[in-house]
């Protein structure tokens, strides 16, 4: 196995005149993509940059983190992408645990970064990128000799330190090898059928495992072209696809939502759309259903952790699918589900959810106890709760922190969300659990409604009443503008606030 750096450039040998990275309707070639990348690597160890060592990506969709995210590579750096949404404690946070010694960041981000203060004063290198290719053309002008990629070994080498979304304490980075990162990219092209006459449209947060893997790694794995969006839109979309002949859309299920609720009448084409993969949430089963009834296409839900590169399983490209399941497990990566002491538990029943395979990390950075912690023997816990159908499709049931207890009864906020989503008035809903001094806990349910559309508390109860288990029903139901959603658009569950009282 090599590792990224080399797989971009026998992409480039192989197909040097093919389209990469489209955006913004500039297209770069693989030749000018791997002169560019080369550029900066020559760049960034000619500033002290020496392999091993950390540089943090602060960057926004577009061509210029194709660059920087392969140039640190191939300078046998490790890139630590961060989330562009952070506040500045939990920026310097990330910076100072991973040791970066260089930073890179895009200028529409330079308040942010310059009011890092003295968290940058130990950084060797700090660079500038802008969406102007002239403003970039001396730091990715290609170096006067050949450049060449410092010795890694793919397998024990990082690539890069992705740090989690920390809904406990602190985020911890998670360590990524380039055969993490390789493995899991070529499996789902295999999964999904994506070949080199595929464009994937690239519209989450390239500083995300789901965009990084499956958007960016797997295409230049494979030789696709990656279209960028720095922000989504249906009518964006839809243009892609039109201008750029754009064949795969990775979203999360938010993304979907509006699609599925747009006007009659205001829905985009969707026709050259062949695969449409979605991951980082639960999909709603009501989502999926309307989305292939409206626009002709089936969706293939995958899951997974930035842990594991990210992706476990996934509906295969030939597979049957089927609304709700996450399909069964990516080549080459083996599922379990298991008891609280590690014991398989019977098809059909529920367990947590446990990954062996080349596409898990090597553990959290300078962070043994919690590595520790992350694994039974070689097999990754998820903290997912999840069953298997006989055909070995896997279907998450809840997160097992998130899990509600009724009077000693298991809810499962995702069974009862799926019944909310039901509701012909309801755009996106969250049930999060309420003390009770009764019952111990209760189902609450924040919900947002479609614009224009009217639902009351009583009318929700109701609605649950005819379709769930008496303790399954929200004993609260409150309606909000909007729910809490980080990066990718997964709702934040942890950022609603306990009801007032």
């Amino acid at each position: 196995m090599v590792s990224l750096g080399e797989v971009l450039r026998s992409t480039a040998a192989k197909t040097p005149e093919k389209t990469a990275v489209v955006f913004q309707s500039r297209k770069t070639t693989y030749r000018a993509l791997d002169r560019m990348t080369d550029g900066l690597a020559a760049h960034l160890r000619n500033a002290g940059i020496e392999p091993g060592d950390r540089v943090a990506l602060i960057c926004i969709n577009c061509a210029a983190f194709v660059v920087a995210y392969y140039g640190i590579l191939k300078a046998g750096a490790v890139v630590v992408p961060i989330n562009v949404l952070l506040n500045a404690d939990e920026v310097r946070h990330i910076i100072a645990d991973s040791g970066s010694r260089g930073v890179i960041y895009h200028e529409l981000l330079a308040p942010m970064v310059d009011g890092l203060g003295t968290a940058l004063e130990e950084m060797r290198v700090k660079i500038r990128l802008s969406n102007d290719d002239e403003a970039n053309a001396e730091l990715f002008a290609p170096p006067k000799r050949a450049w060449k990629i410092p010795p890694i070994n793919p397998v024990e080498d990082l690539a890069a330190v992705m740090y989690t979304s920390g809904t406990t304490g602190r985020a911890k980075g998670a360590m990524m090898t380039h055969a993490n990162l390789i493995s899991n990219a070529a499996a789902y092209t295999v999964h999904m059928g994506v070949t080199s006459r595929d464009v994937t449209i690239v519209v989450l947060p390239m500083f995300h495992t789901f965009a990084a893997t499956v958007g960016t790694n797997a295409s230049i794995y494979i030789g696709a072209t990656i279209t960028v969006l720095v922000r989504f839109t249906p009518d964006e979309v839809a243009r892609v696809m039109e201008e750029d002949g754009a064949t795969v859309f990775m979203g999360v299920p938010s993304m979907y939502t509006i699609f599925c609720n747009l006007p009659e009448g205001k829905a985009p084409p969707l026709e050259r759309l062949r695969v449409a993969v979605s991951g980082g949430a639960a999909l709603p089963v009501d989502i999926h259903r309307r989305f292939e009834e409206r626009f002709g296409v089936g969706i293939r839900e995958g899951y997974g952790l930035t842990e594991c590169s990210p992706i476990t399983t996934m509906t295969p490209i030939t597979g049957v699918i089927k609304p709700g399941s996450i399909g069964p497990a990516l080549e080459g990566v083996e599922v379990r589900l298991v008891d609280d002491r590690g014991n398989d538990v019977p098809v059909g029943e529920v367990g947590e959810l446990v990954v062996r395979g080349p596409n898990v990390m090597k553990g959290y950075w300078e962070n043994e106890k919690a590595t520790r912690e992350a694994f039974f023997g070689e097999w990754f816990r998820t903290g997912d709760l999840a069953r298997v159908d006989e055909d070995g499709y896997y279907y998450i049931v809840d997160r097992k922190k998130d899990l509600i207890i009724v009077n000693g009864l298991n809810v499962y906020p995702r069974h009862v969300e799926e019944v909310i989503y039901q509701h012909p008035a309801v755009a996106e809903v969250a049930v999060v659990p309420e003390k009770d001094d009764l019952h111990g806990e209760v189902p609450r349910a924040v919900i947002a409604l479609k614009e224009g559309a009217s639902a009351t508390e009583r009318e929700i109860i109701a609605f649950c009443r005819k379709r769930l288990g008496r303790f399954q029903v929200p004993r609260v139901v409150e309606f909000v503008p909007a729910l809490p959603k980080n990066a990718t658009g997964k709702i934040l569950k942890r950022a609603i606030p306990p009801r007032v009282r």
